[in-house]
């Protein structure tokens, strides 16, 4: 029996590579099990776009619930997670009088395994919803005691004197005030209410609250960030204002306020202001962070209400961590840290600096199972380049000073903030343009091209009334189910940025055509060569 020719074989061998790199394998799926956490809904816009990004490019699975920092760490002491996000670190003497978080669930105490990492920088800032002669305002400014009496009730009247004159530009509307807060067990409060009572104690004397209290009736309760950015961005939340995360204003398509800070500027929490602020915030020995010097931050650039979030890792195994989640969970933080952090701004967020990347890094070493620290050659992060020095931080270096229009005194910029860039027509006597770009366009900028301006788009929240509890998001960032927690509620779509042009997918399926375009043209060419010799012969 006579053999194939040779040409043969190798057209069948070509054909065989040509299926197999056609076949769709994720990068770096192999041996990378599904973790799951829960928590913080503060910085989950990051967190989710992350989480489709290493699900897209990597193969790997993370799967997340946004039901506020609270339950995020409860459900980790419950040991029903891999991880929580929460803004504020384990309480040992919860203010509303519940058991300490000082142990599982079983008893065993929490100390010594777990760490908390730092993984995204942002501003809390207070979105609104304000007309004025049937205009939307978009460039509303406020003191911080201002807000503290409004978030205390003491100032009820969008019209209140002390509005009026931090807003010289514009001829306060005499409208009721409805202060929208967080009805869960929340991040965003805690760390709303601890700078209050840090900076106005004399008017917010309840201390830090995860759970903010319900002040009087005009007093609106919402589930989760999504709750209360969606309400206030509703038709019937006109007069309405909350505390939530830069981020949440600029999806929602939403202003913010600009706050009067220390140097006598109103400033927005733009990515920049939060990493000028951030440069005087202290970190503590396990890496949470005490802000009384970003409060106090003298530099004109700085937006006060600047922090970070946190997740909580475990550093042993237990009934449901395993060293193989371990692996997973140290992969998708590395990414977190590094190339994950070039999207903050173009998501709402600030990038960490490199002093906290490399405090995460030495967290990453103590995960079960872990791939290992950062490699500091590779790591794409937009505030430092091999070499700096960890003090510095490249995004608070070119930080623009404010406008002078910005000052405090007899004039105010006119332009919009957040997710709603256009100009406020001067209703007052003293509007003034500062000549500088919307706040979404800096953040596009700062997100690269496209996948920026994508980021930075923002777009109307869509209304969904019911009491479908918190938002659960599926490992593509998609929401699955809840969102509202009352029958005003309302959420937003997730905040997904354009997807990378190119990468190893794209790669394998390049390869596999020229393999394919090879297995069709290389044996005819073979063919004839081996007719001609066989003719010769």
């Amino acid at each position: 029996m006579k053999s194939r020719p040779r040409w043969a074989r190798l057209a069948a061998a070509l054909a065989v590579v040509s299926l197999v790199a056609l076949t769709p394998v994720p990068a770096y799926a192999d041996g990378y099990v599904p973790i799951s956490g829960s928590g913080s809904t503060w910085s989950q816009n990051a967190l989710d776009q992350w989480r489709k990004n290493v699900a897209s490019n990597y193969g790997i699975t993370v799967n997340y619930s946004g039901t506020g920092s609270s339950a995020g760490r409860t459900d980790f002491r419950n040991s029903t997670v891999d991880f929580a996000i929460s803004e504020i670190p384990f309480q040992a003497n919860p203010e509303d009088n519940s058991a300490p978080e000082t142990t599982f669930s079983d008893g065993t105490p929490l100390q010594g395994k777990f760490a908390y990492m730092p993984i995204v920088a942002g501003g809390t800032s207070l979105m609104y919803n304000l007309k004025i002669g049937g205009k939307r305002v978009t460039n509303l400014r406020l003191s911080g005691e201002v807000i503290a009496k409004i978030f205390t009730g003491q100032i009820s009247k969008w019209n209140d004197p002390a509005i009026q004159a931090d807003n010289p530009a514009l001829a306060m509307p005499d409208r009721s005030i409805t202060p929208v807060y967080r009805s869960d067990g929340s991040g965003t409060s805690a760390q709303f209410t601890l700078w209050m009572s840090k900076q106005y104690g004399n008017i917010w004397t309840q201390g830090m609250r995860s759970q903010f209290p319900q002040i009087n009736a005009s007093f609106k309760g919402q589930n989760g960030s999504l709750g209360v950015a969606g309400y206030v961005s509703q038709d019937y939340g006109e007069g309405a204002i909350t505390y939530v995360e830069y981020s949440y204003a600029m999806k929602s398509g939403f202003p913010v306020v600009k706050v009067l800070n220390k140097a006598g500027y109103y400033v927005e929490p733009t990515y920049q202001s939060v990493a000028v602020a951030l440069m005087a915030a202290q970190i503590n020995p396990d890496l949470t962070q005490n802000l009384d010097g970003v409060y106090n931050n003298s530099d004109p650039r700085t937006y006060p209400m600047s922090s970070y979030s946190y997740m909580i890792v475990p550093t042993v195994t237990n009934k449901v961590f395993t060293a193989e989640k371990g692996k997973t969970l140290s992969r998708f933080a590395n990414y977190m840290l590094c190339e994950g952090q070039q999207q903050a701004a173009a998501l709402g967020y600030s990038p960490l600096p490199m002093n906290l990347v490399q405090a995460g890094s030495d967290v990453l070493k103590s995960i079960p199972g872990t791939e290992g620290p950062v490699d500091f050659n590779q790591c794409n992060n937009p505030t430092f380049k091999p070499g700096d020095s960890p003090n510095n931080n490249q995004l608070a270096a070119s930080a623009p000073n404010p406008a002078d229009c910005d000052k405090q005194g007899p004039t105010q910029c006119v332009e919009g903030t957040g997710g709603a860039p256009d100009s406020t027509p001067a209703t007052g006597s003293g509007g003034v343009s500062s000549g500088a770009g919307s706040s979404a366009a800096a953040a596009a900028a700062a997100g690269g091209g496209a996948a920026g301006a994508a980021g930075a788009a923002a777009g109307s929240a869509d209304a969904a009334a019911g009491d479908a509890g918190a938002p659960v998001y599926d490992a593509n960032g998609q929401l699955v189910s809840g969102g509202g927690g009352s029958a005003n509620a309302a959420v937003s779509s997730p905040f997904t940025l354009a997807e990378d042009p190119w990468g190893l997918p794209q790669n394998l399926m390049l390869v596999a055509a020229l393999l394919v375009v090879a297995a069709i043209l290389i044996p005819p060419v073979v063919s004839r060569r081996s007719g001609a010799r066989t003719n010769r012969r």
